[in-house]
């Protein structure tokens, strides 16, 4: 009789335990996703998200964001029909902007009348939340597989474990709510280390290994196609299995072949537009090299930077190492603060006697070396959401191998044997001090939401009421607005918008080429992103090259009042920019002394 009872109170336990991990899973959800949402926070994420509305609409992968660059790129190909209101992306992978597409058509987004933001009142644009939720959900898949793919690996405590400090990672859910891919990238990557595992087991047993490699490779290759610079990752797994899967080369080309075939019909749009494989996001090459990214996609001619760099071989190994050591300094953040992870490099020296979980470590050992490298060429800002950040994608294996690790050496302490302590003390440490900065950020959040009756947008440098309502209704469809953030342009107001260049001579090249074009360029938006890095709003920061510093500077810097800008302005100062000044004399504060909007027209606010 005790035989039963206890194996039923032992599945009460159980149930318990899940339900009180999905009370805390969806309390969360409810927390990131409507209590304290903003909405969208990265301008990558953004112009996927518009690209998404693009597809939604039937105009396959267009953009209403138009980088300088990526424009010089397609007038150098001969074979193109450049058209700035129906302009190819060439700068992002596919497969997020095609999922938020599919989301985007099936809720009927890409009707802007019925999203538009019409009331002061309102402050969170609607589809921000909707893009968000798909991000959720495909975090909540990847917690899933992570927890099939670690019990195999492990037990079904550590997978617990490591699907509870998934959940109380903050990192995690501000990924969210950025709109990039990372989320679909963190479960497409555990798909991948799911049946890379299946391989290696079956390779260490003697067996066929070919099928779950295939499979592998599949979610590898679309792993890619969400985000290009994971093809690094793939690489570290092809040197890997070219060696040590038989047959020996085989499974790598393998690897290497269904990359390719998947991502064959994009590189032929990229080489289409751009003469390039690459497309436009081979220019953020320049990112982690001599060059911020922004500055090159801002430029007209690149030709110049390119020949530098080209002939700079010190710049390319002297910025590499930097940004390695850089992120080698803030790995801890970049691994979701979950200090279970960077304990996976202590793993590495431990002797694990099954030979799976030995060898499958050394796997993900250079699959993460090889990202970091591709993250160091290709740039990573020290901002731990930011596009290029695949450590996330380590986050739960490290923290798995870094758990068993860690429960070794827990088994070695002589405590009472038998008491709950000792069979969970360790793990109940590693929740604690990786859920701090989730719980340290929430009273405050829940009292700043409790205490504003309507809940306030990513300021600065993001307010899309005036973009939404006053900046769409005052333009057509066939005009272009100059910004300095043009992914929100494209995004909430629904029109086009070119990269403000840094140079008068290609804002009036660019100007002459929508003229010929038919289009009319209705104005420039000044916002906080030009002043990010540059608190102060002081001219020096701007540099040399930057000839719309004054520009960005006017009314910040005199601190004049709401409403009409007077003549006396550092851009009436400043004679390089005179002659845009009287093509676009009419000048407004859609936002006091923060973001102005200079136009042709009088610009009548609603």
């Amino acid at each position: 009789m005790s035989s039963p009872q206890k194996s039923g109170g032992m599945d009460t336990a159980v149930l318990v335990r899940r339900l009180l991990f999905f009370v805390l899973l969806f309390a969360l959800v409810f927390f990131y996703l409507v209590l304290t949402f903003k909405g969208l926070t990265t301008p990558r994420g953004m112009e996927q998200a518009q690209i998404g509305r693009e597809i939604a609409r039937g105009n396959n992968a267009t953009t209403k964001v138009i980088r300088p660059a990526a424009i010089w790129q397609a007038q150098k190909n001969e074979n193109v029909d450049l058209e700035l209101d129906a302009f190819y992306d060439t700068y992002h992978s596919p497969l997020n902007p095609f999922l938020y597409g599919a989301v985007l058509k099936a809720v009927d987004g890409g009707d802007f009348d019925k999203f538009q933001m019409v009331e002061d009142s309102r402050t969170i644009y609607r589809l921000d939340r909707v893009i968000s939720a798909v991000a959720v959900i495909l975090f909540l898949i990847a917690i899933g597989v992570n927890y099939l793919l670690i019990s195999r690996i492990f037990d079904v405590k550590i997978a617990g474990v490591t699907a509870i400090l998934m959940i109380l990672s903050d990192l995690m859910w501000k990924f969210t709510q950025t709109g990039l891919p990372q989320m679909l990238m963190l479960m497409l990557f555990s798909c991948a280390l799911f049946f890379i595992y299946r391989a290696l087991e079956a390779s260490i047993e003697n067996r066929v290994a070919m099928g779950s490699i295939i499979i592998a490779a599949i979610f590898l290759a679309l792993l890619g196609l969400s985000h290009w610079l994971t093809i690094w990752i793939t690489l570290g797994f092809v040197i890997y299995a070219a060696f040590f899967f038989r047959p020996k080369g085989l499974a790598g080309l393998s690897v290497l072949g269904i990359l390719l075939i998947l991502s064959l019909y994009f590189m032929a749009k990229n080489m289409e537009w751009t003469g390039n494989p690459g497309g436009t996001a081979f220019l953020t090459l320049y990112g982690g090299l001599t060059e911020s990214e922004s500055n090159i996609m801002r430029t007209s001619d690149p030709s110049e930077e390119t020949y530098r760099v080209l002939h700079n071989l010190n710049s390319l190994i002297i910025n590499t190492s930097s940004n390695m050591l850089r992120q080698a300094n803030l790995l801890y953040n970049n691994l979701g603060a979950i200090i279970a992870a960077p304990l996976f490099f202590l793993a590495l020296i431990h002797p694990f006697k099954r030979e799976s979980i030995a060898k499958f470590r050394w796997i993900i050992l250079l699959m993460w070396v090889m990202g970091a490298l591709g993250m160091a060429l290709f740039g990573l800002s020290d901002s731990a959401t930011d596009a290029n950040q695949l450590h996330i994608l380590f986050a739960p294996i490290m923290s798995a191998y870094g758990l068993a690790f860690l429960s070794i050496l827990w088994s070695r302490i002589d405590l009472p044997a038998g008491s709950a302590f000792m069979r969970y003390g360790h793990f109940v440490i590693v929740i604690i001090i990786s859920a701090g900065p989730l719980m340290l950020t929430i009273p405050k959040a829940i009292q700043i939401s409790l205490a504003i009756d309507n809940q306030r947008p990513v300021w600065p440098p993001y307010w899309p009421p005036l973009l939404s309502r006053t900046l769409h209704d005052a333009t057509t469809d066939k005009e272009i607005i100059f910004s300095d953030q043009p992914w929100a342009v494209a995004w909430y107001a629904d029109r086009t918008s070119i990269w403000l260049p840094r140079k008068v001579e290609e804002f009036e090249a660019l100007e002459q080429l929508a003229k010929d074009q038919k289009l009319e360029t209705a104005g420039i938006l000044i916002t906080p992103t030009s002043f990010e890095n540059n608190p102060l709003y002081s001219a020096a920061p701007f540099g040399t090259g930057e000839e719309f510093a004054a520009l960005m500077l006017d009314g910040a810097a005199l601190g004049v009042t709401e409403g009409q800008i007077g003549q006396g302005g550092l851009r009436m100062r400043t004679p390089i920019l005179r002659k845009v000044m009287a093509d676009y004399p009419e000048s407004r504060h859609l936002f006091p002394m923060r973001v102005i909007y200079y136009s042709k027209k009088p610009l009548i606010q609603q």
